[in-house]
């Protein structure tokens, strides 16, 4: 049956999130020791959806460590050879396979270069691991669908566990504990994404726009569609939009928009509603009541992404069922692109 194994990965999401939860201190107490003594910022590397995840880890990193953190290019140490000193950076590698050759090169430049180096696996040992100071192991088990499910949401329980390392971010420790029981109601409710994926028939393009840590949730549900789908899906930050690329929205473009009650809620709310005025449907996810997608209320702002990604993941499942096509296969992709 299409889409059996993303379904069933999908479903495994809690246990998964939980054993990792219940590994909180001690991958927190790896990634303190390693610290150098005068942090100057993190580094974070990554591909395909772990650059999505990389990008929830900018917030959080930076967020608790009050430090510069940046997403690598890796291209610049793989083709240009730049010449970098990364004394007094964490750098932190994510590879859910350990084996993309230039996530695992550049790490070990990196390493060879001053950083104090982490990498985000699912699978020990590996190439990645190998060249990392520590090794956070996502212990997620195999996946057979090409689209990230379980690994991708439990990266992101990762790097919010490695975040915490730096400094105080904005939940407590049973926020953390409570995270398998929300990813669990959200997966039992499913039929509103149904409704969701319904307004994407027809559409050649599908724009996701978000703020703040939320923008990683947007971003992975676009690429979830992409990958799922073949739809162009594209995400943007709600204040990036704004800056000309608005000028492309048109009604046949359905949007989604992912908030959470926060400072960067607002922003999101009122480019929801100029799109409406202009005839674009808008389909809103989040825990405010009257969204078209409800998100747990309880869950805090800054760990919300963990569970409006799944959101996503039944929104592009249902979609690519809806076009009669097999998310667990996309055409032209496989597990493990091996980019240098």
């Amino acid at each position: 049956m299409n889409g059996a194994n993303m379904a069933a990965e999908m479903a495994e999401q809690p246990a998964v999130i939980e054993l990792l939860v219940q590994r909180r201190t001690e991958v927190t107490a790896s990634i303190r020791e390693l610290l150098p003594e005068h942090l100057c910022g993190t580094v974070l590397l990554a591909r395909g959806s772990s650059d999505t995840a990389a990008l929830f880890g900018r917030y959080l990193f930076e967020m608790a460590s009050g430090r510069p953190v940046a997403l690598a290019s890796p291209s610049l140490h793989t083709l240009y050879r730049t010449a970098a000193d990364h004394r007094g950076y964490l750098a932190v590698g994510i590879s859910q396979s350990g084996r993309t050759p230039e996530v695992v090169s550049v790490l070990e430049h990196m390493r060879a270069t001053g950083a104090r180096t982490v990498a985000i696996v699912n699978a020990t040992p590996s190439p990645l691991g190998d060249v990392a100071d520590v090794i956070i192991d996502l212990s997620a088990g195999g996946e057979l669908a090409i689209p990230a499910t379980k690994t991708f949401t439990a990266t992101l329980v990762a790097l919010a566990l490695a975040a915490a390392a730096l400094g105080p971010l904005p939940w407590a420790d049973r926020d953390l504990i409570a995270l398998p029981e929300h990813v669990s109601r959200v997966l039992d409710d499913g039929h509103p994404a149904d409704v969701i994926a319904r307004r994407l028939d027809g559409a050649d393009r599908v724009l996701t726009i978000a703020r703040g840590p939320m923008l990683a949730a947007a971003s992975e549900t676009a690429l979830k569609i992409r990958e799922t789908s073949a739809i162009f899906a594209e995400a943007f930050s709600a204040a990036d939009l704004r800056h000309g690329p608005i000028a492309a929205v048109t009604p046949d473009v359905p949007v989604l928009a992912f908030s959470a009650p926060g400072p960067a809620a607002a922003d999101v709310v009122e480019l929801a509603a100029v799109l409406r005025e202009r005839g674009v449907t808008v389909s809103t996810i989040s825990p405010e009541p009257g969204s078209d997608l409800l998100l747990p209320a309880a869950v805090p702002e800054a760990l919300q992404p963990i569970v409006a990604v799944v959101r996503g993941q039944q929104i592009a499942l249902s979609a690519a069922l809806a076009r009669h096509l097999d998310p667990d296969a996309p055409a032209g992709l496989t597990k493990v692109t091996l980019t240098r």
